[in-house]
């Protein structure tokens, strides 16, 4: 699968556990790190390559190029983005964006939003799981 899916919402919101869970459906094995001071972790499951990127700490433009996202998100893969903000301008237009809120009773409100054909696809055959 090739998609870009980025995460938002405010520190603590769970991005970082919900890509976890994601990661572990999709089959990856073992222990599963947050990216925060990496900037990103490579998986490997039997569908592809997949990057988990969390650009929190991501202040440097030039480090786009150093680190190589340039090549990664021009390959085939799921890009998982967390605070995509912060690395606006370099990142491509997501298939999906998601923004999870905390609200005052600690529960958790997921809006996803296509912003390509891809996007779309995917969220419809997420409407038709059961």
């Amino acid at each position: 699968m090739n998609a870009c899916i980025t995460l938002d919402g405010e520190l603590g919101a769970g991005k970082t556990t919900f890509v976890r869970h994601m990661l572990q459906a999709l089959g990856v094995t073992g222990r599963v790190k947050s990216p925060t001071y990496a900037v990103v972790e490579p998986y490997e499951v039997a569908a592809g390559h997949i990057w988990h990127f969390d650009f929190y700490r991501f202040t440097d433009p030039q480090e786009w190029e150093d680190a190589g996202f340039r090549d990664i998100f021009a390959s085939e893969g799921l890009k998982l983005c967390e605070w995509p903000a912060n690395a606006q301008g370099m990142l491509p237009a997501p298939d999906i964006a998601m923004h999870i809120r905390v609200d005052d009773d600690d529960q958790r409100h997921i809006a996803l939003n296509s912003h390509t054909a891809m996007g779309s696809v995917l969220l419809s055959r997420l409407e038709t799981q059961p």
